[in-house]
């Protein structure tokens, strides 16, 4: 392990060159911690023939070490100067790069089974995750940089203070874990809040088929749009007390004690009756 890490630290060495002044229109806060650098890559173990893509590599902290063990490396990027310093550092037969935002990007673009990586700029990171959970059957899976407190309502479970709509969405599709914390400390600008690493790996066979997506997002977001209404009040035009007793669902629960199958069957059974 220690002659892993070693190369590792030497991959993620930043040149000069690559040196760049943090945008705060883009939320850019560079990783550069050589031991967390390490920690990131042997959990994402990435292996020779993987379509990988990497959203944001920045100054190539995380690019270089993936770079070593992949054959090819995708990258969405949108910074035009960050481009120009990869590009010149990397052979670009090896790092593709599209340049554009994320929350734009169509991932369906890219080869499948695809792994996703990224350290997620904090001011887009819940809608850029919304973006992805469209793609989760192309998805192997997909580890993030994020937010400590975003990473925290990702996994969080029902009843509990953090437990909302990003909980519900996510993990309808995804099984979740967050794997570490990573301190501000390790990133240049060092940013006001902690990080987290988190693995996503959808759920085989998805329970949301094409026909109950739309009321199931319809579902949740009506729902936690009024979080401190009881169901019955919340999904009120949308899901009727006797459908949700049919359901085995008390209607008088508040949402954010509704685990996330139960969201599924409400979806379900709207779909029956349409």
């Amino acid at each position: 392990m220690g002659a892993v890490f070693a190369r590792i630290q030497s991959a993620v060495r930043i040149e000069p060159s690559m040196m760049h002044v943090a945008r705060r229109r883009f939320g850019q806060h560079f990783l550069h911690d050589r031991h967390v650098i390490a920690k990131i890559v042997a959990a994402i173990d990435p292996r020779a023939g993987d379509h990988m893509v990497e959203i944001g590599p920045g100054q190539g902290a995380l690019t270089a070490p993936l770079l070593d063990r992949l054959e090819v490396l995708h990258a969405i990027e949108i910074d035009r100067d960050l481009i120009q310093s990869l590009l010149a550092r990397f052979d670009a037969r090896r790092l593709m790069i599209h340049e554009g935002d994320a929350l734009e990007f169509d991932f369906a673009r890219l080869p499948r089974p695809l792994r996703i990586v990224g350290n997620l700029p904090y001011n887009i990171s819940t809608p850029l995750l919304f973006h992805l959970a469209r793609f989760s059957d192309r998805i192997v899976d997909a580890h993030f940089m994020l937010q400590k407190e975003v990473v925290d309502r990702m996994v969080a479970r029902p009843s509990t203070p953090d437990y909302g709509r990003l909980s519900v969405t996510l993990q309808a599709r995804f099984d979740m874990a967050r794997l570490f914390v990573v301190g501000a400390g390790a990133f240049t600008p060092a940013p006001k809040v902690e990080s987290a690493i988190v693995r996503m790996r959808p759920l085989a066979p998805s329970p949301l088929i094409a026909k109950i997506e739309p009321l199931f997002q319809s579902v949740v977001t009506r729902a936690f749009t009024q979080r401190r209404k009881t169901l019955r009040n919340a999904l009120a035009g949308v899901a009727d007390p006797t459908l949700l007793a049919a359901l085995g669902i008390d209607p008088g629960l508040r949402p954010e004690a509704l685990p996330v199958d139960a969201f599924v069957r409400i979806a379900a059974a709207l779909a029956d009756n349409y």
